[in-house]
């Protein structure tokens, strides 16, 4: 398999956006950008010959200009395309398991609504090997350009779940955040046990025990990943509250949030409700990375 970039292309809002982030991704590792997109729709007797021919050639010149522009942005960029029929969340799962990263569009509804997510992206991200970023229409700005690094703000967020581990994650967010030469901030949220609610109300230091505990643990778990990258800025933010509201509030002004989703869950493809809120109303691109 060839190192490459992909992007799930559309003509709806969200399908630009993606192809320019993924342009941005592909130029900053120094690997090709493929781009594609699905015909979902059958080919049948009652389906005029003309219509579906006026369709392949409307995407096909889709796929041509958007190739040509991420030359344009990009020069050197090796870009291909690929036009493919069958079920678009297959297709995509396909071409994303065969990527170091791929990156799809979302439609927005506002900075304050958030996501609406298709039930194509979800479907891409429950069911995936590999990350998947999904991209707001209007991340097109020069700010939100992958390439852009932070200038010491908090440029990418990462949301970590201490109970589990978890490399594929923490490899992706440190790798992302030094090729940016992007800022660091971790997100931790921990809670007191059913079982400890009354001991702490007796005793407020049970809390604050646990609390350095939790902690303590983020530290050591941060420990090699902050001595393989010494040049990434690294800050850690432990909370109480529930972690998908954190996340979204550090996803203002951010270049990325990164979130994980269990691969290994028994009941089959799933994103998590954390994940799943913070893709719904994350202002930044998110990034959903599957681990066991």
């Amino acid at each position: 398999m060839t190192r490459h970039v992909t992007v799930g292309l559309d003509n709806s809002p969200g399908g630009p956006a993606a192809a320019r982030w993924a342009a941005g991704e592909a130029a900053l590792r120094g690997v090709p950008l493929h781009l594609v997109h699905v015909q979902e729709w059958p080919t049948t007797p009652e389906i005029p010959q003309t219509l579906t021919q006026s369709l392949v050639e409307r995407y096909e010149a889709l796929l041509r200009d958007t190739a040509d522009r991420a030359r344009r942005d990009h020069p050197g960029l090796d870009v291909t395309t690929e036009l493919v029929r069958g079920r678009a969340v297959d297709e995509l799962t396909r071409a994303a398991n065969e990527a170091e990263v791929t990156a799809l569009g979302s439609r927005g509804l506002g900075r304050l609504l958030g996501f609406l997510i298709g039930s194509v992206s979800l479907g891409v991200v429950a069911k995936t090997r590999s990350p998947v970023v999904l991209v707001r229409p209007q991340e097109t700005d020069a700010t939100a350009s992958s390439e852009v690094p932070s200038g010491g703000r908090p440029g990418i967020a990462l949301g970590l779940d201490v109970s589990h581990p978890c490399d594929p994650l923490l490899a992706f967010a440190f790798e992302q955040a030094a090729r940016r030469g992007a800022a660091l901030q971790v997100v931790h949220s921990w809670s007191l046990p059913a079982t400890y609610t009354y001991a702490a109300i007796l005793d407020p230091d049970v809390g604050s025990g646990l609390g350095q505990h939790a902690a303590r643990t983020l530290t050591d778990m941060l420990r090699p990943w902050r001595a393989e990258f010494p040049q990434v800025d690294v800050s850690e933010t432990l909370v109480t509250t529930p972690p998908a509201g954190e996340l979204v509030q550090a996803s203002q002004g951010a270049d990325l949030v990164v979130v994980g989703r269990r691969s290994s869950r028994p009941v089959g493809p799933h994103v998590g409700h954390v994940t799943h809120a913070v893709i719904h109303h994350s202002s930044a691109p998110v990034a959903v990375v599957p681990y066991e």
